[in-house]
């Protein structure tokens, strides 16, 4: 009961309804699946490709935060904290079973690290082209610049500049990309 009071009874409820939701996007086709997230307020370009994603926190603002560009293609078993806000620009790939994370919370109000890391919430965006590897991890408050790849297995806990391939845990530059 201490959840229920802590986030209140319309949160609550609409904990449950995006758990519907998320149940009826990962039952659906990938087609399907974006006219679906377009109908529940997420915005969406065209030729996106987006297979089974597990949506985290959507119960704060719905999917309003959720922007995917054109040409996208999101593979399966990728975690979207739509919490703090996701955007996706044209052409982006995020591989299979990436996490993209946009909030930081370590519990109720009265946990004793709550005075230490405060309840943040900040978005991740990717820039056009973008291609993050297999498992990696963005934190919050990244943004991967234009035409980047981030590296399987990493995990990224500050914003990449454009053109660059970043690898590692924490990632770090490993080179520039040739144009």
């Amino acid at each position: 009961m201490k959840a229920i009071g802590t986030i209140g009874i319309k949160k609550a409820f609409l904990f449950l309804w995006y758990g519907w939701v998320s149940w009826l996007l990962h039952i659906s086709l990938p087609p399907v699946r974006v006219w679906l997230l377009r109908l529940a307020g997420a915005t969406i370009g065209t030729d996106t490709v987006i297979f089974d994603v597990q949506f985290a926190n959507v119960y704060h603002y719905g999917f309003s935060r959720l922007i995917i560009g054109s040409r996208c293609f999101i593979g399966d078993q990728v975690l979207l904290d739509v919490r703090g806000g996701v955007t996706l620009s044209d052409d982006v790939t995020v591989s299979n079973r990436v996490n993209i994370i946009t909030h930081i919370n370590v519990g109720y109000t009265d946990h004793p690290l709550q005075t230490a890391y405060p309840t943040k919430e900040e978005a991740v965006v990717l820039k056009r082209g973008v291609y993050v590897g297999t498992n990696a991890t963005i934190l919050p408050g990244a943004t991967i610049g234009e035409g980047s790849v981030v590296g399987a297995g990493s995990v990224v806990t500050k914003s990449v500049p454009p053109g660059t391939v970043v690898v590692g845990v924490p990632a770090r530059f490993l080179k520039k990309i040739a144009r």
